[in-house]
C-alpha cells in the first residue's frame, strides 16, 4: 500500500481550507454534475479514443476523469485497466496545471523518471494529454496518448489533440441538456434521475411504494464484437423498444449508459417489481433480432429495489437496484434478483456526495487518499485504489468540510469502504 506520511491535519482537527482544497471541491462538484463515473463504456467515447489513436499513430489512447483518489478510464485502446491510482498517473499534472503536457522521454523527466508505469509495465516513455475542461473553467479529465518509446510531438499536433478533447467535453455537455437518449429514444441518464427524484418524493408523500428495475444486457461485448457496433445498435434499439412495450403508461424507463438500462415502476412494491423484471426478461430472451439477415437472440440480467425505511433517495435506489444486477451477473446471468440488506449492515440513511478525503492511521502520520461516495452522522461509504493493509480503525478527514473523525471499518472490497464513525 502507498501511503503519503507527509499529509497530517493540526492537532486541534480543525485544518485550515486552502485555495487549493477549495478548488479542488468546486472541481469535483464539476465532476459531479456530468454523472460520468464508474457508468458503462459508450460507443461515442471510444469512437474518440479509436480517431485519436489512428491519428497519432499509438498504441495507447485514453479519455479519462479524476475523482479524489484515482484516474478514472471511460475509454481505453492498449490497456486493460479500468482505473489506476491518482498519485501514480501523468494525467494528473496535466488537472492540476490545466494545460497540455507533453513528455517525449519518461526515463529523462525527473517527474516521471521513477513512476511505476515508466520503471515497470508498460515501459512508458511518451505521453501526451489534454485537460477536459468544463465550460465554467474546471479541469474534470483528460485525452492522453502513450507509446512505449520516446519520440516527439509538434505544436500542430498539440491543437489537433485539443479539438478531440473539445469534442469529448461537447459531448458531455449536451448530455447535460438532452431529455431523450439519442440513440434508442427512451430518456437519457440525467432525464431519468431527475424523474425518479420527483416521483420518490410524491411517493414518500402519500406513502406509496415504489420500485426500480436495473437492466444490463448480458455478453453485449460479443455482439458488438461480431456485427460491429452498427449491429450493437440495433440490438439496444430493439431491447429498448421490447421492454418499453412491456410496460405500464406510467412507467418510465432510460438508457443509463452503455447497454445498461432503468425502469420507474411509481406505485409498486417488490413483488410487483420482480413480476414486471421477469415479464420483460422472457420477453428479451424469446425475441429474435434480424442484424442484416442474421438472426441474433440477447438475454439480460435484472436487479430490483424498493423503497423502504433505508431506500428514500435516487442514488440509493439505483445502488441497491445496481448491487442486486451485479449479483445477478455473478450467479449466471439471465435471472432477476431483489436486493436485501446485508446481515449487519451499517446505516444507510446517507447523502450521495463526492469529496476528496484522507484515511489517517499509524498515529495519523500514514495517510492513503480517498473519494467520499456517502456521508451521513452514523458513517460513510468509500473509494480507494486499494483497501489492503487498512487498519480496523482510523480517522477520516475531509478537508473541504473540515471534518475529522475516528472511524471503525465495518466491510470492504478492494476498493470500497463502509465504516461507521466511532
Amino acid at each position: 500500500m502507498q501511503t503519503n506520511a507527509a499529509f497530517a491535519f493540526p492537532a486541534d482537527l480543525s485544518p485550515l481550507i486552502t485555495p487549493a482544497v477549495e478548488r479542488e471541491n468546486a472541481r469535483l462538484n464539476a465532476l459531479d454534475r456530468f454523472d460520468i463515473l464508474d457508468t458503462p463504456r459508450e460507443e461515442a467515447f471510444d469512437r474518440i479514443t479509436e480517431l485519436t489513436k489512428k491519428i497519432f499513430d499509438v498504441p495507447i489512447a485514453i479519455v479519462s476523469f479524476l475523482d479524489a483518489h484515482r484516474q478514472w478510464y471511460k475509454s481505453c485502446i492498449g490497456v486493460p485497466q479500468g482505473e489506476v491510482p491518482r498519485q501514480d498517473t501523468f494525467c494528473r499534472y496535466v488537472i492540476d496545471d490545466g494545460m497540455p503536457l507533453v513528455v517525449t522521454d519518461a526515463t529523462r523527466d525527473a517527474r516521471f523518471a521513477q513512476n511505476p508505469y515508466v520503471v515497470g509495465a508498460p515501459g512508458v516513455r511518451f505521453y501526451a494529454g489534454l485537460p477536459l475542461k468544463t465550460r465554467d473553467g474546471h479541469n474534470v479529465g483528460s485525452l492522453c496518448l502513450v507509446d512505449m518509446k520516446p519520440r516527439g510531438f509538434t505544436a500542430e499536433q498539440v491543437e489537433i489533440m485539443a479539438g478531440l478533447a473539445q469534442i469529448v467535453m461537447d459531448e458531455l455537455e449536451l448530455r447535460l441538456y438532452a431529455d431523450k437518449d439519442t440513440l434508442t429514444g427512451v430518456s437519457s441518464r440525467r432525464s431519468f434521475k431527475e424523474a425518479t427524484g420527483r416521483a420518490i418524493a410524491l411517493a414518500l408523500r402519500h406513502h406509496q411504494t415504489l420500485s426500480m428495475v436495473m437492466i444490463d444486457l448480458d455478453h453485449f461485448k460479443a455482439v458488438n464484437d461480431g456485427y460491429g457496433h452498427a449491429g450493437g445498435d440495433r440490438v439496444l434499439v430493439e431491447a429498448a423498444r421490447i421492454c418499453s412495450a412491456g410496460l405500464r403508461e406510467g412507467d418510465m424507463i432510460g438508457r443509463l449508459g452503455g447497454e445498461e438500462f432503468a425502469v420507474l415502476l411509481p406505485t409498486t412494491d417488490g413483488t410487483g417489481a420482480m413480476t414486471v423484471a421477469e415479464k420483460l426478461r422472457i420477453g428479451l430472451e424469446q425475441q429474435s433480432i434480424d442484424i442484416d439477415g442474421k438472426i441474433v437472440n440477447v438475454t439480460a440480467s435484472f436487479g430490483v429495489a424498493s423503497l423502504s425505511p433505508t431506500v428514500r433517495d435516487v442514488e440509493t435506489i439505483l445502488d441497491r437496484a445496481d448491487k442486486a444486477l451485479y449479483e445477478a451477473k455473478n450467479k449466471g446471468r439471465n435471472r432477476t434478483i431483489e436486493w436485501r440488506p446485508p446481515v449487519n449492515a451499517v446505516d444507510t440513511h446517507r447523502r450521495r456526495v463526492l469529496k476528496a478525503g484522507h484515511i489517517l492511521f499509524n498515529g495519523r502520520s500514514s495517510s492513503i487518499d480517498c473519494t467520499v461516495k456517502s456521508l451521513s452522522d452514523q458513517g460513510a461509504g468509500l473509494e480507494v485504489s486499494s483497501s489492503r493493509g487498512l487498519p480496523e480503525l482510523f480517522y477520516l478527514a475531509i478537508p473541504a468540510d473540515k471534518f475529522d473523525r475516528p472511524c471503525r471499518m465495518v466491510s470492504h472490497t478492494e476498493r470500497s469502504i463502509e465504516l461507521a464513525f466511532c
